[in-house]
């Protein structure tokens, strides 16, 4: 899981009384992300049961009348696994909708990262609500904008200029959130982080993350509700660490 070396949310979350995901139990977390992929998408539970029914009546059969009664194993194995995989790939989407579009959505995404990496939101900002944020790891820093597409880039080029300080020969990434041509959808942010070549040795992440804290702390983002509460959801399958 991603480092978070600030936490915006907590006191959003204690003052509105939401419920943290993480506090409650595997029933009642399977509840609630069923209940999130059913507002999401009607048709997913619909599909994912219907899939590992299938194939769990499909190898029984199959078993059954060749006599090759280990597919009946591998059904009663078989069924349940492509249901729950189709499951978690319905909740993690409907996750992405569930943020998609609000301030901080991509901070919370960020913090949700497997693998060593070092998340602080809102390193820049500006008073139109354009936010930075950084994430730390192997790939070297990467900064993510969430804003408009034509105020980001100058206040993406400021913040690397004021990394590079710090980062000698290190790759610095930028990213802008958004639809457009060379942007990046919130729901593909985790995958392209993830698909980052890995440069660094991870001492070299660590001395890099010391050098880092000794920058000057910048404008931050105008305080209001991020939607870490909301992004924390059950947890769902996330690409794995190469």
């Amino acid at each position: 899981m991603a480092k978070k070396s600030a936490e915006p949310t907590g006191a959003a979350n204690a003052g509105t009384g939401a419920v943290d995901p993480t506090s409650m139990g595997r029933i009642q977390q399977l509840r609630m992300a069923a209940g999130m992929v059913r507002k999401a998408n009607p048709k997913a539970l619909p599909i994912t049961i219907g899939a590992g029914l299938g194939l769990f009546v499909l190898f029984i059969l199959v078993g059954v009348f060749t006599g090759q009664y280990y597919l009946i194993v591998l059904g009663v194995l078989g069924g349940p696994l492509v249901a729950m995989i189709l499951f978690g790939r319905f909740a993690q989407s409907a996750q992405y909708s569930a943020i998609e579009g609000q301030p901080g959505a991509a901070a919370a995404v960020l913090q949700n990262m497997r693998g060593n990496w070092t998340v602080t939101p809102a390193v820049a900002a500006n008073r139109n609500m354009d936010v930075v944020h950084r994430a730390v790891g192997r790939p070297g820093v990467i900064l993510i904008g969430e804003g408009s597409p034509t105020r980001l880039p100058s206040l993406l080029a400021n913040e690397k200029k004021r990394v590079s300080r710090v980062a000698y020969e290190i790759p610095i990434h930028d990213i802008i959130i958004g639809d457009g041509e060379g942007q990046v959808p919130i729901s593909k942010l985790q995958r392209k982080i993830m698909r980052m070549p890995r440069t660094l040795k991870p001492a070299a992440v660590s001395d890099l993350n010391y050098r880092l804290k000794a920058l000057p702390q910048t404008l931050q983002a105008p305080k209001g509700p991020m939607p870490g509460g909301r992004g924390r959801q059950p947890k769902m399958p996330r690409p794995k660490m190469r």
